[in-house]
């Protein structure tokens, strides 16, 4: 069993940045592929980036290419998702999830956080 607990969630003005953190339980850690997705009311949920087990191997939806980073801590049990650059349509609900499978946004989803919001403000 793996807890996903996110943070740094908040309100920023358009072109400001955030770092979300997502902290894990378990010793397994490093055995997922990390994944955050983004999700608005009345929407499907988006990939938004994904990271390999090791951290060598990223992967980012165009929206946010360029834009956003995804990097793991595997000695903290911790993901982050460094956004910049931030525009009102990135203003979403942030899950991070953890994959045995992979870190693509197709990859069958094992454990769910709870979520935390991004608000960017024009």
């Amino acid at each position: 069993q793996v807890q996903l607990v996110e943070s740094g969630g908040g309100l920023v003005q358009a072109g400001g940045s955030l770092r979300l953190s997502c902290a894990a339980s378990g010793r397994t850690f490093s055995m997922y592929g990390m994944v955050w997705f983004r999700q608005t009311p009345g929407k499907e949920r988006e990939f938004v980036a994904g990271i390999s087990w090791s951290g060598g191997s990223t992967y980012y939806a165009d929206s946010v290419k360029g834009r956003f980073t995804i990097s793991r801590d595997n000695a903290k049990n911790t993901v982050y998702l460094q956004m910049n650059g931030l525009e009102p349509e990135d203003t979403a609900v942030y899950y991070c999830a953890a994959s045995r499978g992979g870190w693509g946004p197709k990859t069958t989803i094992d454990y769910w956080g709870q979520g935390t919001q991004v608000t960017v403000s024009s």
